[in-house]
């Protein structure tokens, strides 16, 4: 049965956290459902262990329930998702072995992200300042069908990489609810502009979600939980089409006339143009930078000279 009621906020918040329980599953929205920098919070209440996935901004604001958790395991590594770790400094923390050297130093998510050392300070300091950022160098890593047995109920890992390298999906059984995570399904599409990410594998990732046996979806960000399969299809539909909205705009592009990679990033595939942060040169750089290599490898898309494209 399913259970909606607001709890306090803890940690000097006076705003209410919103939960929706499944079971032993609880669901707890960040603010605007968890949209960006926030996310949503999933604990689980086993018989012997209490867990949770990842640990968003709203984790600093549910009070004694978060912090007794005594498993992490996250679904994939990224500040917005280690925001309450700092808050459980005890706890094992697992991580995708793809993802884990990210989670474990600065280092680690400066390879992880692709920052360049112009930009890694400013970073550094703005996910400190927002996200309590902390490096977990104590977290152990897991791989694609790992399972935790936390008494009565059961976490196992599908990995779904794209997002990050290391991204996965958690399936707690027998309640059947799956934390999506980054597969988000916000309007915005699929994010795939890091280092670690991988356009090609996100196209697969998508195209395997179906065939995993929940009944409930959770995403980290924004549309919280799905029930009804039928409604997470369509949603599911829409946002693997921006993959093919982001294609024929940039087909358009190099149709007006031949360009380089850089004026492609100037006119920008992701973000508004004239859109400024210091990382979004580097994640528009790379996400045109694979869009490049399919529509070179399928012939849609020509080089007419060195580092020059075109599409007739």
């Amino acid at each position: 049965m399913i259970h909606a009621r607001p709890i306090a906020g803890k940690s000097g918040s006076d705003v209410p956290v919103q939960r929706i329980d499944f079971g032993r599953v609880s669901v707890l929205f960040g603010q605007k459902r968890g949209k960006y920098p926030d996310g949503n919070q999933v604990l689980i209440r086993g018989s012997d262990t209490r867990a949770a996935f990842d640990t968003p901004i709203v984790s600093n604001h549910i009070g004694p329930e978060f912090d007794a958790t005594e498993l992490v395991v996250m679904g994939h590594a990224h500040e917005d998702h280690m925001a309450g770790l700092h808050r459980l400094p005890h706890a094992r923390v697992f991580v995708n072995e793809a993802d884990l050297a990210a989670v474990h130093s600065w280092d680690g998510m400066v390879a992880h992200y692709g920052l360049d050392e112009a930009h890694a300070g400013a970073m550094l300091a703005n996910i400190q300042r927002d996200f309590h950022y902390a490096p977990r160098p104590d977290a152990q890593g897991y791989v694609d069908g790992a399972s935790w047995n936390l008494g009565r109920t059961q976490i196992r890992a599908f990995h779904m990489p794209g997002h990050t390298a290391g991204h996965t999906v958690l399936l707690v059984d027998p309640e059947g609810v799956a934390f999506i995570g980054d597969i988000d399904l916000t309007g915005f599409g699929p994010y795939y502009g890091d280092a670690c990410s991988s356009l090609p594998e996100f196209r697969r990732s998508l195209a395997r979600l179906p065939q995993i046996p929940a009944k409930v979806w959770v995403t980290s960000h924004h549309r919280g939980v799905y029930t009804d399969c039928e409604h997470l299809l369509r949603d599911l539909a829409a946002y693997a089409a921006k993959l093919d909205e982001r294609e024929q705009r940039l087909l358009a592009l190099l149709k007006e006339s031949p360009k380089t990679l850089s004026q492609l990033v100037e006119r920008r595939l992701l973000y508004p143009q004239g859109f400024e942060s210091p990382w979004v040169e580097g994640a528009e750089t790379r996400t045109i930078s694979q869009h490049l290599a399919e529509l070179l490898a399928d012939g849609r898309v020509q080089v007419v000279e060195p580092g020059v494209y075109w599409a007739d």
